[in-house]
């Protein structure tokens, strides 16, 4: 980390400057992903899985049973936090749907920002993997969601490595 100290007002500009990251070089690495998946369907996705995840999977979805399970593992303490997060997460957006009319706000001169209320049939939810549980993250995508009546969700992690 870099400790700036009263910096000159000619370095100000540079410092505040955000990075930039020129995202269509992604596009080539990308593209061959999505074109094998789209081709092979669920057999590049076990592909992919086992090159990047290093994982050989007997199915890409979590059965009703492997659910409860998990269910069944969380602390009561825990599961009552994340409940009492949900109501309040479900308060807040079902809040959005009294909207009649689009919610907007100049946040600077010039920079206009715009809330509207649309409905989506299905959404996609990507919670990442990692050494903990983001449960903040599956209840601030999954709950408005919900909230928003979506008929199809889908929840997208990656697999651990010591998955089957």
């Amino acid at each position: 980390m870099t400790i700036i100290t009263e910096p000159k007002r000619e370095q100000w500009a540079e410092l505040v400057r955000r990075p930039a990251f020129d995202v269509t070089q992604l596009f080539d690495v990308v593209r061959p992903i999505m074109d094998a998946v789209h081709t092979h369907g669920d057999q590049a996705l076990h592909d992919y899985g086992h090159r990047f995840d290093g994982v050989e999977l007997e199915t890409l979805a979590v059965s009703p049973a492997e659910v409860a399970e998990a269910v069944d593992a969380v602390p009561q303490e825990l599961r009552e936090a994340i409940e009492l997060a949900y109501c309040n997460i479900y308060d807040f957006h079902e809040l959005q749907l009294q909207a009649q009319a689009p919610v907007k706000l100049e946040t600077a001169p010039g920079v206009l920002c715009e809330q509207r209320t649309l409905p989506i049939q299905r959404v996609g939810l990507y919670v990442p993997g990692g050494q903990a549980p983001l449960f903040s993250t599956v209840l601030m995508l999954a709950v408005p969601a919900a909230v928003a009546g979506c008929e199809e969700v889908v929840l997208c992690t990656p697999p651990g490595r010591m998955a089957r």
